[in-house]
């Protein structure tokens, strides 16, 4: 049995990203307000926050996470089966891109921790499918500091350019309530109230 610690100290080990501890416990005060029922994850890895979140989910709540890299996708479905999630946590293999626009919802919550440079795209399925009320969150938005500064070299520039598109179109957006916090690699937190 593979207990959650033993998760994450592998994907550290093996540097695959994962949710950072304080942005966890952030995200996990916001669930337990929310009570949710049906969780969407762009972005699964290993599947260690969509595990971490599912003690959050009210009975009968699930989490439909979408992963497009074989090797992680192989990992998290042992990780969750060794969790015994199996009838909880359901992965979608392939691309967001095209898996977002075939689900339907709706999500009390949509956490996005996939491609930096597709945020803006991801935003417009998540809004979607969010309920009144729900929440957005999307993680590392603030990209080792590059969103906020003039930083424009080749390798980042396209993942930059979409969260700082990604982040202009969640305040410009007036059934949205916003913030930013600077939690982790910067954590935003969108309620959609109306």
């Amino acid at each position: 049995m593979n207990d959650i610690e033993q998760i994450k100290q592998k994907a550290i080990e093996n540097h695959i990203p994962i949710i950072m501890d304080d942005t966890l416990e952030k995200v996990g005060e916001l669930l337990e307000e929310l009570k949710p029922i049906k969780i969407l994850e762009i972005g699964t890895a290993v599947g260690y926050s969509a595990i971490r979140f599912s003690k959050y989910l009210q009975e009968n709540g699930y989490i439909d996470t979408i992963e497009r890299d074989e090797e992680r996708i192989k990992e998290a479905k042992q990780n969750i089966k060794d969790m015994e999630l199996e009838g909880t946590i359901h992965i979608f293999e392939g691309d967001a891109l095209e898996i977002l626009p075939t689900l339907k919802g709706p999500y009390d919550m949509v956490f996005i921790d996939a491609a930096k440079g597709k945020y803006p795209i991801f935003l417009q399925e998540a809004l979607r499918m969010l309920k009144v009320n729900g929440i957005i969150i999307g993680d590392n938005v603030l990209y080792k500091g590059y969103v906020m500064s003039d930083y424009n070299k080749h390798k980042q520039r396209t993942a930059v350019r979409g969260l700082r598109q990604f982040l202009k179109d969640l305040e410009e957006n007036e059934n949205l309530e916003t913030k930013l916090l600077e939690v982790g690699d910067g954590l935003i937190i969108s309620k959609k109230i109306k």
